[in-house]
């Protein structure tokens, strides 16, 4: 019990939570229970809280509030250990593709990822048990969205930063985030807050309302809580005006903006690149003798002709949340208790892009019927007088490689989702005595389910649009024929009403769960009981995907894909044990190891069993050191076994294509290696789109479980003299060293990499994976998922709490929490062994990821009664990009002042913060997907105020 920093300093969130927060949070605990047994997360055996041997960060309501953020993923993103992961700053619900896993993505969910390996390693319960993963409408994710659990609801979230297989099974480990409920509350609480950026965007609105319920044996809370954040658009910011960072024009040499545009790019063999002078609306005139002469309404297309879609996008996606929660405990009797929680959430949230790129020829790389499609010389908009062949069999050869035409008149693409988040879990817990010990047990059973919905408007139908360019005798019937040369504004209403569709898919995900714990002590050593744990879990997830019929028969113009479905149970049982071995000794106040070991049976990728090992020692009553090694496994998840092969638009460039400064000029090698790879001799090719690369996507059924081994050293030092002195009332320090291998990790090989090893080492392994047209333009890159190698990180995790004793200049708070990464690594196979990519100090670019070799946060808080004000500091180190380009060091600060007046009793509070007091932008970033920078590292552009009020009756 005198190392209270064992839970106070891992309190101390940084800049989230403060030596009050601490105290705050020791006493919640406290209050469930007896403070001397109670389950803490990383263990399953109930201990004193305030002397766990595992590194675990508690997130209190009062340290929420402070940061003025509306999504508990944000917050949690906000630690040093974490990297970030989806959130909506993300503007993506499958318009760049979807991810390998064949989980999709969805404007508007979030996760947490800790230690860089992914939000699908780390497990997230809901009050020690699984919660239903999310859904896209996109696939099936292997990650709970935090955003479907209502803030209110949360008394606390436990995050144990430290791999932990053997207690909680699959995905933990990088971490375990334990989202602690309400079970007590007496009376009524509201709370509603709206804040705003500085432009004038991003409107946020958060409106919570719970009460409390407590008699002699029946508790009862619910709650309500709507959330809506609008959007934030890239037009409105300057750092996302042009595809690249400090681009002023399309026509710079840097590229990046699109070759599809709105008066159309016409590429005829034997011809120019052409494009109109001018929008014609009706048939443009074409002088084949001279395509870009006085009569002809063509000329040569240009770089400074392409499409600007940079200011087409969103930097913070809107979204709205709304949903009621209730949790309810029933004492049966002294020994019996009976508890119920269910909640309903719904989330409608929407991302936005440019206008269609309607790519149509053997050249398109769409993958489906665009790419045959010829274009009939008696189609009345046809200025070529002939037909433009795709060459199919049957046809002449092909005479033209593609049209590319940004359909504006279709309007912008947007992707609306609508999520029902329903889960009920209900338990019977007690206690019982054998032989003057007291054992207690729990079983308890819970049931999910997810369901998403998608509508996405700007498609066009692939199968109509063939028709509406084909012989016009065929155009019969609703056909309109379409007019693809006539330039911006010659696509009619009608012929859109043709072409066009509503793209309506759906997703859905389900989990019951069933659990049974034991747990007492067994005997008594001279240094204290041995402590023993055991249970049983058996588990059963489904998940179904289904696009749109027309994508599902390839017919869509966007990114294509299939359905996919699948399910699978496991049975599990672990067993747990603490032997306590010296205490109160001289050099052994406490001297204790424990361990735990779990067998899991997956009906899908067979039995793991894992294990770990732990102890710690107290040395004097300041001072705890502990150590332990762990074992740990992850699944294939339902989308990385039964996800359907699809495609992503990956912004890499082909080393192959023949421009200024690439490969192909500066290096003999890899003009061989490229034309043996199907690109032209004669140097003609040149990639058209932009940057990106098409990549096929997809599960594999023989995917075997991920392994991994984790190593943890700590301290933690909390001087008995600081407190007795008055110097604080906390005062502590604590690091904590690990170092975790994965491997058989299962990912696609990068198709950056993949490109590299063909173009520049001819390796035939790389080579065989891509596909090319005739004319050498990427159809294709293969990215299935593999069990490919390994990954390797390493790094240290400092803590530093302080708290003042109150005085009458008020009470003074400092809390730092810091990560330092020593090493990340990420080894696939080649064909000559293993490739190992160092990421540490670097940005991913695709998909966004920054991995800095340092990341801090840090608060100082004044309190003085009915007044509070607090400094939150945030840095991130510099991080480089693949070809050396800096993202510069980043701080931003946040402030927030309080008045909690005394003459109201203390019933209401009242709060205002600006967060990014600075106004600090993110580091301009080239090869990130986001707009122009990494918005799973930094914020949104932009000074962000907020006003709270709040009433406790």
């Amino acid at each position: 019990m005198q190392i209270k920093s064992i839970l106070a300093a891992s309190v101390a969130f940084g800049a989230l939570s403060t030596g009050a927060g601490a105290q705050t949070t020791t006493a919640a605990i406290a209050a469930d229970g007896d403070t001397d047994a109670i389950i803490v997360t990383g263990s399953r055996i109930r201990q004193d809280p305030l002397a766990q041997s595992s590194p675990v960060i508690v997130v209190d309501q009062t340290s929420i509030a402070r940061t003025g953020i509306s999504s508990i993923a944000d917050i949690l993103q906000r630690l040093p250990s974490a990297a970030g992961g989806l959130n909506t700053r993300v503007n993506n619900s499958g318009n760049i593709g979807n991810p390998p896993d064949g989980g999709g993505v969805g404007a508007g969910s979030a996760n947490i990822d800790l230690r860089y390996l992914g939000a699908k390693r780390t497990l997230v319960l809901v009050d020690g048990i699984r919660f239903v993963s999310g859904t896209s409408a996109s696939g099936i994710p292997a990650t709970v969205d935090l955003n479907t659990i209502p803030a209110n609801m949360i008394e606390r979230i436990e995050v144990l930063q430290s791999g932990q297989s053997p207690l909680y099974g699959s995905d933990a480990i990088a971490g375990v985030v334990n989202i602690i409920t309400r079970e007590n509350q007496e009376g009524l609480q509201l709370s509603g807050q709206f804040g705003t950026y500085r432009q004038g965007d991003g409107h946020t609105q958060d409106y919570q309302a719970s009460y409390g319920i407590k008699g002699p044996t029946t508790s009862v809370v619910f709650g309500a809580s709507y959330v809506k954040q609008e959007s934030v658009r890239t037009a409105d910011r300057s750092t996302s005006q042009f595809p690249n960072p400090g681009q002023t024009s399309c026509g710079d040499p840097i590229g990046g903006c699109s070759s599809a545009i709105p008066n159309g790019r016409f590429t005829v063999l034997g011809l120019p690149n052409l494009t109109l002078k001018a929008p014609v609306p009706g048939r443009p005139r074409f002088d084949a003798a001279n395509p870009t002469g006085p009569n002809s309404d063509f000329r040569a297309f240009t770089t400074g002709d392409s499409f600007n879609f940079a200011p087409l996008n969103y930097f913070l996606t809107p979204s709205e949340r709304y949903g009621g929660w209730i949790s309810a405990k029933q004492e049966l009797s002294e020994s019996v208790n009976f508890r119920v929680k269910a909640l309903y959430n719904r989330r409608n949230s929407q991302n936005q892009a440019a206008f269609l790129p309607l790519f149509v020829g053997p050249d398109a790389g769409n993958g489906n019927l665009l790419d045959t499609i010829s274009i009939d010389a008696t189609n009345p908009f046809n200025p070529f007088g002939v037909t433009l062949s795709a060459g199919k069999p049957g046809e002449a050869p092909a005479n033209y490689s593609t049209v590319r035409r940004r359909l504006n008149e279709a309007g912008q693409r947007t992707y609306t989702q609508q999520v029902d988040t329903m889960s009920l879990t209900g338990g019977f817990d007690g206690s019982f005595d054998v032989g003057g010990r007291k054992w207690y047990w729990d079983a308890n059973a819970v049931i999910g389910f997810n369901n998403a919905r998608q509508l996405f408007t700007g498609n066009v139908n692939a199968a109509k649009l063939a028709q509406a360019l084909g012989p016009v005798s065929l155009c019969t019937g609703e056909c309109v024929p379409f007019n693809i040369f006539g330039g911006l504004g010659s696509v009619t209403p009608a012929m859109l009403s043709f072409v066009g569709f509503d793209e309506r898919s759906r997703s859905s995900q389900e989990l019951q769960d069933y659990t049974a714990n034991l747990s007492g002590d067994l005997f008594d050593l001279p240094a204290g009981a041995v402590g023993f744990a055991v249970g049983y879990e058996h588990r059963y997830q489904k998940g179904t995907y289904d696009p749109d019929p027309i994508i599902v028969a390839g017919l869509g113009s966007d990114i294509p894909s299939q359905p996919s479905r699948g399910a699978y149970n496991s049975d599990e049982v672990y067993g747990e044990l603490r032997v306590p071995l010296l205490a109160d000794k001289p050099f052994f106040q406490l001297l204790e190891i424990d361990g735990a070991v779990r067998h899991a049976n997956y009906s899908t990728s067979g039995s793991s069993t894992t294990y770990t090992g732990s102890g710690q020692w107290k040395p004097v009553d300041d001072l705890l050191l502990r150590a332990s090694y762990a074992t740990g496994f992850r699944a294939p998840s339902i989308g990385e076994l039964f996800g359907a092969a699809s495609r992503s638009d990956a912004p890499i460039d082909d080393p192959c294509t023949n421009v200024a400064g690439s490969p192909w000029q500066t290096s003999a090698a890899v003009r061989t290696n490229c034309i043996a790879n199907g690109v032209p001799a004669n140097g003609s090719y040149q990639e058209p789109n932009g940057g990106q690369v098409s990549v096929t996507t997809g599960g594999n059924t023989a995917l075997r479980p991920e392994k991994s081994r984790t190593w943890l050293f700590g301290g933690v030092y909390s001087p008995v003299w600081a407190r007795e002195s008055g110097f604080a009332s906390v005062l502590s320090l604590e690091a904590n060293y690990y170092d975790i291998n994965v491997t058989g990790a299962i990912a696609p090989i990068d198709a950056a990499i993949t490109l590299q090893r063909c173009a520049f080492g001819g390796e035939a392994l790389s080579c065989s994976a891509i596909s090319r047209t005739p004319n050498g333009l990427i159809t294709r890159v293969n990215g299935l998922l593999q069990n490919i190698g390994e990954v390797r990180t390493k790094g240290i995790d400092v803590m530093f709490n302080y708290r003042s004793r109150a005085t009458s200049a008020g009470a003074f708070g400092l809390s730092v929490n810091g990560n330092f990464l020593l090493k990340y690594t990420e080894s696939t196979p080649s064909q000559n062994g293993f490739t190992v990519t160092d990421y540490r100090g670097k940005t991913r670019g695709f998909p966004d990821q920054s991995y800095p070799k340092f990341k801090g946060i840090a608060i100082v808080d004044w309190q003085i009664a009915d007044f509070g004000a607090a400094f939150t500091g945030r840095y991130i180190d510099a991080v480089f990009e693949a070809d050396g380009k800096k993202l510069k060091g980043t701080f931003y600060g946040d402030v927030q002042l309080s008045y909690n007046p005394s003459f109201l009793d203390k019933r209401m509070a009242f709060t205002v913060g600006v967060n990014n007091v600075f106004n600090q932008n993110p580091p301009p970033c080239f090869s990130c997907t986001g707009p122009n920078y990494d918005p799973t590292t930094y914020d949104v552009p932009g000074q962000f105020g907020y006003l709270r009020i709040s009433y406790k009756m």
